[in-house]
């Protein structure tokens, strides 16, 4: 039986570049090469009408799926529970988030990591617990506390054991030299949950951090007077990588766009999910450290309003951000696909298309939907 496909017709997006007048080869579970439409080549010809291929998303920022959240499950069930979830939906490298919880459950989402063998699970991400109490937004403000000696040493040993780190931390709980010796040990560093003067956010990112947690969310808001970490994460350009939440309810889509404008640049803007336990599931409440947080479509938010992460996917966010924010195609696909790797530094191929790499994914041509590669 022939496993060999040639699918041609379409758009292939290679993590960088759409290109045209090409065709895709492929077995069941891997891409063979990219030749010119019209070369010879074995195969079951697959006509793409239009569609796009694509890498598989990358998403850095997940606090769970499939009904489960890290943070109560920082096992290697969990985490392969929240990685098939994501992986149904398009996403095929993430970087699971423990959000704000005690040293036990960093300690242990820490070992989960280091041992998995689960398929695109990329590194760790600690959002917390070192942040700024007034920026606490769904943490837990009773968890919140600054970086100690002992944080440090587990940092630096878990940069050692880790595949890729990612810590955020608020400049009000870490020092300049703190966020240097991360960085140094191979640590990114991202600002955020935070609402420091544009100073010491510059300050921050001049000691090593790189990057912005969810921009605009959780920080001071950017006064004329004042630009603070939003205005200071604009203001460094290229040197500062920034993640954002599309799903039209964190940030409004022209302040997207605008974020755009102002950080072109083949690194600096992706998007993140930052998805909870019921994503990929019809639940409809959960619990996030005793709280009860509601589900309502794509907003969950805890009893007094205040936003808890989001329920929406890749896809939706890679279509919100060409037809409301603005931004091309082109830039889009980077935002899901290859900015992120960058932003990481996760090794290729992760956010490319290339030979010998994964299987892409088929996107409709109108962004509307994934659509098996069979068809």
């Amino acid at each position: 039986m022939k496993t060999m496909r040639v699918f041609t017709g379409g758009h292939i997006f290679d993590g960088t570049a759409l290109r045209e007048g090409l065709a895709l080869v492929a077995d069941h579970d891997r891409t063979l090469r990219i030749v010119p439409e019209g070369e010879p080549s074995e195969g079951e010809v697959i006509p793409l009408e239009g569609d796009i291929l694509c890498p598989a998303f990358v998403d850095l920022q997940v606090n769970g799926g499939g009904g489960v959240l890290f943070n109560d499950a920082p096992t290697q069930s969990g985490l392969a529970t929240i990685a098939r979830a994501h992986r149904q939906a398009g996403t095929g490298t993430i970087l699971p988030t423990l959000i704000t919880d005690t040293p036990q459950k960093v300690r242990a989402a820490i070992d989960a990591v280091a041992t998995t063998e689960v398929p695109g699970i990329a590194g760790l991400h600690l959002e917390g617990p070192h942040l700024a109490p007034a920026k606490a937004g769904a943490h837990d403000p009773a968890l919140i506390r600054p970086i100690e000696p002992e944080d440090m040493s587990l940092y630096l040993d878990a940069a050692r054991r880790l595949p890729r780190l990612l810590i955020t931390l608020a400049p009000e709980a870490a020092t300049p030299n703190d966020i240097a010796t991360l960085a140094k040990a191979g640590v990114t560093v991202s600002l955020g949950h935070s609402a420091p003067t544009y100073e010491d956010a510059l300050a921050a990112f001049n000691a090593g951090a790189t990057m912005s947690t969810h921009l605009f969310n959780a920080m001071g808001p950017m006064n004329h007077r004042d630009p603070g970490l939003a205005g200071a994460t604009l203001e460094a350009g290229s040197r500062v990588s920034v993640g954002v939440i599309a799903d039209g309810l964190h940030v409004h889509p022209a302040m997207i766009g605008l974020t755009f404008r102002a950080k072109k640049g083949p690194r600096t803007l992706f998007i993140v999910s930052d998805a909870m336990a019921p994503f990929g599931t019809e639940v409809t409440t959960f619990q996030l450290n005793g709280r009860a947080v509601t589900v309502d479509g794509r907003r969950l938010s805890l009893a007094d309003g205040t936003l808890a992460g989001a329920n929406t996917d890749m896809l939706s966010a890679l279509r919100l951000a060409v037809n409301k924010a603005g931004i091309p195609l082109v830039a889009a696909l980077r935002m899901v696909t290859r900015a992120p790797a960058l932003a990481a530094r996760l090794p290729a191929p992760v956010g490319q298309l290339v030979a010998g790499g994964p299987l892409p994914l088929r996107i409709a041509n109108d962004l509307s939907a994934l659509r098996p590669l069979s068809a």
